[in-house]
């Protein structure tokens, strides 16, 4: 029998640390989006510049090179404007490295399973945990073949890591390669630039607590009143004191709007970013500043009064909730969401689904919702599923760490907790124990349904199986009852049934039924009108 891997304890997921919004910068007059690209464009090239110095730089970057760069920028700008690009491209350089080290674990991952898979003979079959030897000879020498590429690009991969070299574009490398692909895109070479040339300005600038309205650079008043801090050399276009230049527009943010009134009204650090959506001509602002962390909510209060365990699936989340012993209440429910389209679509219908599922937990009165602590990571690579495209494809689309994360961040505005369960053999021994007695006649329980089932119980620290076996000597006698899910004080459940005064049947003896009394006086046969058939005379 295979040895089951170590499940881990399930955790309440903290809240988030942080809070954005967005508003539209509507009612811009020419001059104003003149302004507004002028700026943004300075900025950038300024960031671009930075940037690749940054890079230069490598391992070698210390306080006295982000000063030296700091001092160069500031002549050219400002001296906020300065700091908050220095700071954008340390965060990007940052950024990057975190990314090469993610991809060379990925290229070890796949050497490693190249030559495990290379090593046994072809057409060897594989497990359910690990491949088998390829089918043909013809593809052991692609892979072979294969393998020599990935273990040059690997080296390449740890020189430029250990160097402190990285590669980054400004305005993404999608972006960039979408330049050869215009027609695939559906984009006109304009449109494309104006689109590349967007991504690349640099309008955002870091909040500052005491200064006013908590930012010097970008600031907006309580009443919606934009304004901004010119670079030097644009400070002819100022139309305010102090070199500032103030937008026509106003801009009130729906979503958490008092929230944000309240910090600047005292002054409070809040960073902003101006951008412009090149597809359909409009620009917007985002607001965004720190939280203090919530305090994580003990495990046990959150699963006082039931849980939602919810299964997460490529195009639905199959949702059922459970009382405080474990037992399914109700009918599961299912929130569907589509995964296609663009990343905004996809965004939205992760976003619609959470809502959803959130609107019904509130409904039911449940304070925890249990979710699986996914990561495909080790899954996603094609050396081992590598034929099995659809089942790539399927993973790859499934949005873990951006649903959590989501999930996490709406339901802290909610009261109510988010716990992270191992997902290790949900899917089968949910299907194993209790797809079969949840399904009737009136409901069919799928596989995802029987799932939901077991998260909700690896969250509240319940076994996944529905019973233990019996004893084996005499049952109860010698080794106790086996184990039950229901409490105590639940009816209907397995063991001796408490003791009801009264009688055992239906049956009610005489002199005590609805039409007993004193009816013995009454000559009628010396019997009770109870049991009486009275039959009509002739």
């Amino acid at each position: 029998m295979a040895e089951l891997r170590p499940i881990a304890p399930a955790f309440v997921v903290p809240g988030p640390s942080g809070v954005a919004v967005r508003d539209r910068l509507k009612h811009l007059t020419p001059v104003d989006e003149q302004v507004l690209r002028l700026v943004g464009a300075h900025l950038g090239a300024l960031a671009s510049s930075d940037l690749k110095t940054r890079c230069a730089d490598g391992l070698e970057h210390c306080a006295g090179t982000w000063a030296s760069r700091k001092r160069e920028l500031t002549v050219q700008s400002s001296a906020r404007w300065a700091g908050a690009i220095t700071k954008a491209s340390h965060d990007q350089w940052a950024l990057a490295r975190r990314g090469q080290a993610d991809h060379i674990r990925d290229l070890q991952a796949a050497i490693a399973m190249i030559t495990r898979r290379l090593s046994l003979p072809i057409g060897k079959k594989g497990t359910r945990k690990e491949p088998g030897g390829y089918r043909s000879a013809r593809e052991w020498f692609a892979k072979s073949r294969r393998l020599h590429v990935l273990q040059d690009r690997l080296k390449r991969r740890k020189a430029d890591q250990q160097a402190g070299r990285v590669r980054v574009v400004r305005g993404g490398k999608r972006l960039a390669r979408t330049r050869h692909h215009l027609r695939a895109a559906g984009l006109t070479e304009a449109e494309w630039r104006q689109t590349w040339e967007a991504e690349r300005w640099f309008l955002a600038a870091d909040g500052e607590s005491g200064k006013r309205y908590g930012n010097e650079t970008i600031r907006i008043t309580p009443d919606g009143q934009v304004s901004i801090r010119l670079p030097a050399p644009l400070a002819h276009h100022a139309n305010a004191p102090h070199g500032r230049y103030v937008l026509a527009c106003r801009v009130a943010f729906a979503h958490r709007g008092t929230e944000w009134r309240d910090r600047i009204e005292v002054n409070r650090a809040v960073a902003y970013r101006i951008h412009l959506d090149a597809a359909r001509g409009r620009w917007y602002i985002t607001a965004s500043w720190q939280i203090p962390a919530a305090p994580t909510v003990p495990m046990a209060a959150a699963l006082a009064a039931g849980v939602i365990g919810v299964d997460t699936n490529a195009d639905h989340l199959a949702a059922w909730r459970l009382d405080t012993h474990g037992n399914p209440i109700g009918n599961p429910r299912r929130f569907t969401f589509d995964l296609s389209g663009n990343a905004e679509h996809r965004d939205a219908q992760v976003r619609h689904a959470l809502t959803r599922l959130l609107h019904w937990a509130r409904a039911c009165g449940v304070n925890a919702i249990a979710i699986e602590d996914l990561d495909f990571a080790t899954e996603k690579t094609r050396e081992k599923h590598g034929r099995r495209k659809r089942f790539r494809q399927v993973i790859s689309g499934m949005p873990t760490s951006r649903l959590r994360a989501r999930l996490a961040s709406m339901a802290n505005q909610s009261g109510i907790a988010i716990i992270a369960a191992d997902p290790a053999y949900t899917s089968k021994w949910g299907a194993q124990h209790w797809q079969a007695p949840l399904t009737s006649t009136k409901r069919t329980t799928t596989r995802h349904d029987a799932a939901a089932v077991a998260i909700g119980r690896r969250a509240q620290g319940h076994p996944i199986r529905r019973r233990t076996a019996p004893p084996p000597a005499h049952r109860s006698d010698e080794q106790g009852h086996r184990t039950v899910q229901a409490g105590p004080d639940v009816r209907r459940r397995e063991g001796p049934r408490p003791h009801i005064p009264g009688p055992r049947t239906r049956s009610v003896p005489p002199g005590h039924g609805t039409n007993a009394g004193d009816q013995n006086a009454q000559h009628r046969s010396e019997r009770s009108a109870e049991h009486v058939h009275l039959m009509l005379s002739p």
